[in-house]
Formats: C-alpha cells, sequence, structure tokens
C-alpha cells in the first residue's frame, strides 16, 4: 500500500542490460580510463540507469509510450 504506483514498462532483459552499463561506467570510472566531464556526465547517466533498472520505470518509455514490460500489471 504505498503512496505512489509505478507501473513498470521496462522488462528484465532491459533492466538487466541498463545495471550492466551502469557497471561498467562506475567502474571505468573508479579505475581512471574514464575522466573529467565525461565521467561525471557518464556517472550521472549510471545513476539514472541504476535507478530505472530498481524501479522497473523509464520515464523517457513514458513520453515515448513505449513498453518492454512483456507482463502485464496491475498498477
Amino acid at each position: 500500500m504505498g503512496l505512489f504506483k509505478i507501473k513498470k514498462n521496462m522488462d528484465i532483459i532491459d533492466r538487466l542490460l541498463r545495471g550492466v552499463i551502469a557497471l561498467v561506467i562506475v567502474i571505468l570510472s573508479i579505475t581512471g580510463v574514464l575522466t573529467g566531464t565525461a565521467s561525471t556526465i557518464l556517472l550521472i547517466l549510471a545513476g539514472v540507469f541504476i535507478l530505472t533498472s530498481i524501479t522497473g520505470n523509464c520515464p523517457l518509455y513514458v513520453l515515448f509510450k513505449v513498453n518492454t514490460c512483456r507482463v502485464k500489471t496491475k498498477n
């Protein structure tokens, strides 16, 4: 009984892919392969990828009416 109900619009493959990409960005930044402004921007993107992977909802998908989720949710 949450205050906000977020309808999932991402499939598990989409969520896992975003998680892997975020992990690669974080590792490249920590090891020094990515530096400066590019590192900062990509780390912010990685944070967004992690957040959307956890929630299963991508705001851009809502904006463009995309739904990769195979299972119909009751939300």
